[in-house]
């Protein structure tokens, strides 16, 4: 296992990460928000949105931007975290979020859980920014910043989206478990339970 960590991760320098559900605790009540939008269930809230009239989709956007702002003032972060973040640092690894929040929402979140200093502010996207996950334009747009290509790129999340963005622009994809313990091991290279797991399957590596 370790061995085949340290060649799935060799030359990867550069990490972006999930924020809702991967650096924090989940909190996001997904079927409180679609009734609150008035939105089908198991529809996709940003696609949605995006089909309504430009002023209709605007009112529910601004809907959506006060319940996220209420989860991200009181945001926790995921057991291990820090101690992840700490590690990736003294790598001196470069280190991205990529959320389809807000960018502002994902600095208050980042804020809330002491983590915003981990993260250059022009390298935390969100969905104002570049096209929301699944798609890797994010992914893609971190790397060209920091001047590396796909081969030098992990994407760490909770979701399908992530798993698939990360697939879709050529990096290693790591998934931490989820409560509902929902998994996909065809887009996904590495499964760790936790952060904190993820922690020591680095430092054992």
């Amino acid at each position: 296992m370790n061995h085949n960590v340290i060649s799935l991760l060799e030359n990867r320098r550069c990490w972006v990460f999930d924020l809702d559900g991967t650096l924090t605790l989940p909190v996001h009540d997904f079927a409180f928000i679609r009734r609150e939008l008035a939105i089908p269930d198991g529809s996709d809230i940003l696609e949605h949105l995006d089909t309504l009239e430009p002023e209709e989709s605007a009112r529910r956007h601004r809907l959506l931007n006060n319940i996220e702002r209420k989860l991200a003032d009181n945001a926790v972060p995921a057991p291990g975290a820090s101690d992840l973040l700490d590690l990736l640092g003294s790598f001196d690894f470069q280190l991205g979020i990529l959320t389809r929040n807000s960018r502002e929402i994902a600095m208050i979140t980042l804020e809330a859980i002491d983590a915003r200093c981990y993260f250059d502010d022009i390298h935390v996207l969100g969905r104002d920014e570049v096209p929301p996950k699944p798609d890797p334009a994010g992914i893609l747009h971190l790397l060209d910043k920091w001047q590396a290509v796909p081969g030098n790129a992990v994407m760490v999340g909770d979701y399908l989206f992530d798993l698939q963005a990360g697939r879709n622009a050529g990096a290693v994809t790591i998934h931490v478990g989820r409560p509902d313990s929902l998994r996909w091991p065809d887009i996904t290279d590495i499964i760790v339970d936790s952060l904190t797991d993820l922690v020591k399957l680095l430092k054992k590596a």
